[in-house]
């Protein structure tokens, strides 16, 4: 009997912004490397696993606005989201301490410059990060937007949340060098069309939630529907047919549908 592999716990982000030539929402997104042992060379959007460290600002409130009434998990998912969009992509979704305001482009850029490499390198904590320059992570800037886990049988499994955000004024980012060899701000359409000609290649669940994104006219419609929307967990079971193969998803979930081909019998 082959043993199932508990999932790491993840999170990724959506980080959104309106076109201004396009007038279509458009998303962050990177080139995941070639050597990297998980959805190499794929199209991903930011993300990664919870870490000890996100448990330990978990642990104090004074590090983040927007955790009322979320447990240590919940809290763990947000404070990863965060933190690893600004490890992927230069971009903090953080506030200094005692403003309403989202930190500037200029200061969030010169917080990435000086502890970025650092940070992706294990030299420096996202805590100390965070204290040594007055910031707290605005986890209400992140809105909950599909829970996907890895089938079980597969030999690395996550147990992933999705969070959609609106990306901050003038913060472009730009991918890391090492995680991720590339990285563009594209509409989902683009996103799309690039997965069905090969210039993309698209994991499953990115590419059900571009489509799914696609519908909103911008990026207020999109976080608008998704604010306080049940969310139903994936966990795809795959089914092998006469001509191929297929994944099975909770019609709930919101994909407009249950059964899609994912690919000829090789």
């Amino acid at each position: 009997m082959t043993e199932i592999v508990a999932p790491r716990l993840a999170s990724t982000v959506l980080l959104l912004r309106d076109g201004a030539a396009s007038r279509e929402i458009e998303v962050f997104m990177m080139v995941r490397h070639h050597q990297i042992e998980f959805n190499s060379g794929a199209l991903v959007f930011p993300g990664g696993s919870v870490d000890k460290n996100d448990k330990e600002i978990a642990a104090d409130s004074a590090l983040y606005s927007g955790g009322e009434g979320l447990d240590g998990d919940a809290l763990g998912f947000r404070i990863a989201a965060i933190r690893e969009t600004f490890e992927e992509s230069g971009i903090l979704l953080a506030r200094p301490v005692g403003s309403k305001d989202l930190v500037d482009a200029k200061r969030a850029n010169e917080i990435a410059t000086a502890h970025r490499a650092a940070l992706n390198e294990g030299k420096i904590s996202f805590l100390k990060v965070l204290t040594d320059n007055g910031m707290v992570l605005a986890l209400d800037e992140l809105v909950p937007y599909a829970h996907w886990i890895t089938p079980e049988g597969m030999p690395k499994r996550f147990d992933t949340w999705f969070f959609l955000a609106a990306a901050p004024p003038e913060q472009l980012g730009a991918h890391d060098g090492k995680e991720s060899t590339d990285s563009i701000w594209v509409s989902t359409r683009e996103a799309l069309q690039g997965g069905e000609t090969g210039r993309f290649k698209l994991p499953f669940p990115t590419t059900r939630n571009l489509i799914r994104l696609g519908k909103q006219p911008n990026v207020g419609a999109a976080l608008a529907d998704s604010k306080g929307k049940p969310i139903v967990a994936v966990m795809p079971v795959m089914t092998k047919t006469a001509t191929g193969r297929q994944l099975r998803i909770p019609k709930e979930a919101g994909y407009d549908g249950e059964v899609f081909d994912v690919g000829a019998l090789g």
